[in-house]
């Protein structure tokens, strides 16, 4: 650093620039920290507080990816009677799908008939407004 921009830092009231910039090589990819598979992950928004004890709330958007197998425990996208719906996708001991909401009410969030359930997709991430 030569004398005229010693002098120039001392008196810019901007400060001085960041020792970070160094190491900034272009924009974040949220896509590469967020999806899997671009071909089958979809962005969707919520409506309802039926999984507000998962975190997932009204207004938020999730993302979902197809080509992900529901693994017991995991939040699902699953179509019943023709509507999307959010829930914790459960396997009962006998092997029978299920869901469930959270908070779950007493049997009143299940559903075990496997003939009305498509699992759509697996939900990897919820995106909140702050």
């Amino acid at each position: 650093m030569d004398l005229a921009t010693s002098v120039a830092a001392e008196t810019d009231p901007r400060g001085f620039p960041s020792p970070a910039r160094d190491y900034f090589h272009g924009g974040i990819d949220l896509n590469r920290h967020l999806i899997r598979d671009r071909t089958s992950t979809f962005v969707m928004r919520v409506s309802g507080n039926s999984m507000a004890g998962t975190g997932i709330a009204d207004g938020d958007e999730i993302i979902v990816d197809r080509s992900l197998p529901p693994r017991d425990g995991c939040v699902v996208v699953a179509v019943v009677d023709g509507e999307l719906l959010v829930r914790r996708f459960l396997r009962h001991n006998d092997g029978q799908p299920a869901l469930s909401t959270e908070p779950s009410p007493p049997a009143a969030g299940q559903l075990a008939k496997p003939s009305e359930l498509t699992v759509w997709g697996v939900v990897t991430r919820c995106l909140h407004h702050v």
